[in-house]
């Protein structure tokens, strides 16, 4: 749009189509990755990503948000109300989620909803993680190498459990301990990607405190998701600042890339000896919220010790947070999917691999396979089954 004019002056957009930028903005994050003028790189600070979030921001503000982007909103913003509620009856919610794209149920849920009618979406556990966690048999870690309280995330505590699971068996394998971070909520990521700053921030607040103190007492923060694991170590930065934050922040690790500290530092190590299920190849999907984090590829990383030959898929998924979920976006984030599809099928590894469960949904979707979240080849790797639900 700014190109059609000679002087490129932003200025001349219309407000119409702000708007449009501002509403294809999907918050991937991938501008920190790629542009050379983000505020770590350049005097000039360019922060697309956060200019976009004040302008959702000033729209909530100035009650310029629809009533139907209101109930969407709301609807994907109480994610611990929902998985609480769907976990419970996991049967007759599964069976609505689960309804032919495109059907009259469907279609209902999202008049009802302002969820797309025609996505994939990802089924409830019947069984929480924290429930599992509490449940199960207390393990000595005979040589302790670390301590960690896990951060679930909504995807992981209601609707994809095997992952935690795996997480903290692969953990305690290594030698370090796992706890719970007790009363710790949603992220919060859904109201401040739809502009609700000050319910996010209300959020924020609660979780930092409780993060903070797990941190105090010796634990380092570890997350399975990239977009949870970006908004607290970056976000709560922004939003809620002061030294705890800091401190969290500080402490805050991606899943692998815990482990491959581990594996890296002096006077600890990883135990690389796998005895189970190794595929030849593996396609591994980089998240863009896991690019974003500027930390590597520690996945691939830690993948490629199994001896599996790792090849990278590094296209979008078009899906980030749950934009793409919205109806009114599908006609954008559909195709960005498929681009996805075809990168994974033109890789051809045995096994698909990704960190991120919606993307990996995306891509379950477009391609009819079902990616694995690395955890969960590396507990195949040593030999680790995977508990029935």
């Amino acid at each position: 749009m700014i190109d059609r004019h000679e002087d490129q002056d932003a200025g001349r957009l219309t407000p119409a189509q702000q708007d449009q930028v501002v509403d294809e903005c999907f918050q991937c994050k991938l501008c920190y990755v790629n542009c050379p003028y983000t505020p770590e790189l350049h005097e000039w600070a360019i922060d697309f990503p956060r200019l976009m979030l004040r302008s959702d921001a000033m729209r909530h503000a100035t009650k310029q948000v629809s009533l139907r982007d209101r109930v969407t909103d709301s609807v994907m913003g109480h994610t611990d109300l929902l998985g609480k509620v769907a976990t419970k009856t996991a049967p007759l919610a599964n069976k609505m989620l689960g309804a032919k794209p495109g059907s009259v149920v469907r279609k209902v849920m999202e008049k009802a909803t302002g969820v797309s009618s025609v996505r994939l979406l990802p089924p409830y556990a019947r069984q929480r993680f924290t429930t599992w966690f509490n449940k199960r048999p207390k393990v000595r870690i005979a040589k302790r190498q670390g301590r960690v309280a896990v951060f679930p995330t909504c995807l992981v505590e209601y609707q994809q459990p095997q992952i935690g699971h795996d997480l903290v068996k692969v953990y305690e394998r290594n030698g370090i301990e796992c706890s719970l971070v007790g009363g710790a909520t949603c992220c919060g990521a859904p109201w401040l990607h739809s502009g609700d700053v000050d319910q996010f921030t209300k959020v924020a607040t609660k979780n930092v405190a409780v993060l903070a103190a797990a941190v105090r007492k010796g634990h380092d923060v570890v997350v399975p998701q990239p977009t949870c694991g970006y908004v607290l170590k970056k976000d709560y930065m922004d939003y809620v600042g002061g030294a705890d934050a800091e401190l969290v922040a500080s402490r805050t690790y991606d899943a692998s890339e815990y482990l491959m500290n581990v594996h890296k530092a002096e006077g600890t190590s990883l135990d690389i000896e796998f005895e189970g299920f190794v595929p030849a190849t593996i396609t591994y999907h980089t998240p863009c919220h896991l690019k974003a984090q500027n930390i590597g590829l520690k996945s691939r990383d830690l993948l490629k010790l199994t001896g599996a030959k790792v090849k990278l898929v590094q296209q979008c998924s078009g899906i980030d947070g749950m934009w793409g979920l919205r109806a009114e976006n599908g006609d954008i984030s559909i195709p960005i999917a498929r681009k996805l599809a075809d990168e994974i099928h033109a890789a051809g590894g045995d096994v698909v691999a990704g960190d991120c469960h919606l993307a990996n949904t995306a891509i379950n979707e477009q391609t009819g396979e079902e990616p694995l979240h690395p955890l969960q080849l590396i507990a195949r790797a040593y030999g680790i089954v995977e508990e029935d639900q």
